[in-house]
């Protein structure tokens, strides 16, 4: 039943991303791609904060450090954007393993004020590397996606779409694992997690690099459909923006990390007509389902009700299509 209900929804996305392209408009389709951005950020932060318990507050800089290595090795050397998207995974994955090995021993808040501390190192140094970087001017005109000879918007909405669906599957395959219930012994209570035999700082740093990674994917992704990036795209705000997304989803689900994406998302521009008021009303939405639902939309507990209906049902058809 769950593997159904996957189904229906990548078929639904599939509806939807033919739906764009049949009606052409490339305002919608830029907007369907940077909700797809925003669902693996938001998909890659819940597997450290939901699953693991790490509190996360520079995940837009790992994000930006993904989309600075495709810009540079698209535009400096001519990688094409099959290569730059594994590329931007691994430098993001190496340089938030890098940072991340001096805070593996903290924990709660104090982890927290460390990936935020560390997320402004690399805004302050993609800011201020202009012989590299180019400062607060950004780099311009970073290839497009061209693949098998095609090229222009419709491609860009097919591959966010590929892209997302597969970071989603993985974020699946690690949540419901083995690998995944350590995850989740971690965020219950790591010193009892490590009495009973696991490696705490390991799977903390294998989980935060995983995230990274994705992130960086991401961000290869933003700057090749962008075209332009500067370092006020990745800035603290935009770590808060995806910590939301998850919140308002629920913790620890993959299907809320989507749904929150996808509602603070799509939100500001339905809102746009409101002009400077939309991101109060947009605060409004986010304080309300703060206050009133505060495991979020579809939270944990909820996603794992849902599985276990699906699953109960399954084994009460089974006796009576055997005996048919």
């Amino acid at each position: 039943m769950t593997s159904r209900l996957n189904l229906w929804l990548v078929l639904a996305l599939a509806g939807v991303v033919a739906g764009l392209i049949a009606y052409g408009s490339s305002y919608f389709m830029q907007i369907a791609i940077t909700t797809m951005i925003f669902v693996i950020l938001a998909a890659s932060l819940n597997l450290i904060t939901g699953s693991a318990g790490l509190l996360s507050l520079g995940h837009a800089a790992f994000f930006g450090v993904g989309a600075y290595a495709a810009a540079l090795l698209s535009t400096k050397f001519g990688w094409p954007f099959w290569a730059t998207v594994p590329a931007a995974a691994a430098a993001a994955a190496l340089v938030g393993a890098v940072v991340a090995i001096p805070t593996m021993r903290l924990t709660s808040i104090y982890f927290a004020v460390a990936t935020l501390g560390i997320g402004e190192m690399i805004y302050v140094t993609l800011l201020n590397w202009v012989g590299v970087t180019r400062g607060p001017m950004g780099i311009r005109s970073i290839p497009g996606i061209e693949l098998f000879g095609l090229k222009g918007m419709a491609l860009h909405l097919v591959v966010a779409a590929l892209l997302m669906l597969a970071v989603l599957w993985l974020v699946h395959r690690l949540v419901h694992s083995y690998y995944g219930n350590a995850l989740r012994a971690l965020r219950e209570d790591d010193a009892c997690a490590d009495a009973m035999g696991l490696d705490t700082g390991r799977l903390k740093l294998q989980s935060f690099g995983v995230a990274c990674a994705m992130a960086g994917a991401a961000g290869a992704l933003f700057a090749h459909t962008t075209g332009y990036i500067s370092p006020d795209s990745f800035r603290f705000g935009e770590s808060i923006l995806v910590l939301s997304m998850i919140v308002v989803g629920g913790l620890g689900s993959l299907y809320g990390s989507v749904i929150g994406a996808v509602i603070l998302s799509v939100l500001p521009e339905l809102l746009r007509d409101l002009g400077s008021y939309r991101m109060i009303a947009v605060g409004l939405v986010l304080f309300l389902s703060i206050l009133f639902l505060p495991r979020g939309l579809v939270g944990e507990v909820s996603a794992i009700d849902l599985v276990r209906r699906q699953l109960r049902h399954l084994q009460r058809r089974r006796p009576s299509a055997g005996a048919w």
